[in-house]
């Protein structure tokens, strides 16, 4: 009996099982005294282990996902942004989008409550068992950039088209290169309809044109990022700012631009309309 026992201590100690080895003796009392049956040792053992893991794997792949710190439908006020349907972001909770490779756009002024709304959904996806990856779009294109410029760009495009679900967050925010906008083109390419998406951006469709730089790229964009697509808008004030409303000067709040001032224009190069990606708006 001594036997078995050590061989099993040793098996657990090298299968990196530190509950179930903690757990064995009073498991084994219980067997002996008749308690539960060897089948139920068994299942105890593996659910005492798999307790213990099941919150450090989700932990590691919450971290390695880019998506903390953590953001939750649950703690989402969804009394501040009535232009909100909660059904409706509650069915996206049920991840089917991600099985059917479609995209989701969350639009709207900044800090209206997308990045959250995106997160909670890229967290909801993880403890799921879904692979996500969320980066800001600047992110991504500097990494896709970098990787071009080492000649790894092959690779670093197959980490971004693995996953399961890719949240691409701030749309519009900062300008793009012509070069940037045909990287984040080829990744899309390379994702359309093989892998869901979420995008965030506080531009209308119709001014991607100038968010990328190029009308063409644009439209090419939208033409796949639109195809198998859920939109929603979301209008109102600022969520981040919900608690400080009383701070800001009432012809402000009144006042509030949907969208922040366009970026500055680039040196020597001519304006962009975006008047290729208005048929998309």
């Amino acid at each position: 009996m001594s036997d078995y026992l050590d061989r099993i201590r040793g098996a657990l100690v090298g299968l990196k099982m530190p509950r179930a080895l903690e757990a064995l003796d009073h498991t084994l009392h219980q067997l002996e005294q008749g308690e539960i049956t060897a089948i139920e040792a068994i299942d105890t053992l593996l659910s005492e282990e798999y307790a213990t893991r099941e919150p450090r794997r989700d932990d590691v792949a919450l971290r390695t996902a880019k998506l903390t710190p953590i953001k939750t439908l649950e703690s989402f006020d969804f009394s501040f942004q009535p232009s909100l349907d909660r059904e409706r972001i509650a069915a996206l909770a049920q991840l089917d989008f991600i099985r059917r490779a479609e995209v989701v756009h969350f639009l709207g002024p900044p800090g209206t409550g997308k990045s959250h709304l995106a997160t909670a959904l890229g967290v909801a996806a993880v403890k799921a068992g879904k692979s996500v990856y969320r980066a800001p779009l600047a992110d991504l294109i500097d990494a896709l950039t970098q990787a071009e410029r080492e000649g790894r760009l092959t690779e670093k495009s197959r980490f971004y088209t693995r996953a399961s679900l890719l949240i691409v967050d701030e749309i519009g925010y900062l300008p793009i290169t012509q070069g940037g906008a045909n990287l984040f083109f080829q990744l899309v390419n390379a994702r359309y309809e093989k892998g869901a998406m979420i995008l965030t951006s506080n531009r209308g469709f119709a001014e991607w044109g100038e968010v990328f730089g190029d009308p063409v790229v644009a439209t090419a964009l939208l033409d796949r990022l639109l195809h198998h697509a859920v939109v929603v808008q979301i209008e109102g004030a600022s969520y981040r700012l919900r608690s400080h409303a009383d701070l800001i000067p009432e012809h402000v709040r009144a006042n509030a631009p949907i969208s922040p001032p366009p970026p500055p224009k680039r040196r020597g190069r001519p304006p962009k309309n975006g008047a290729a990606a208005q048929t998309h708006g």
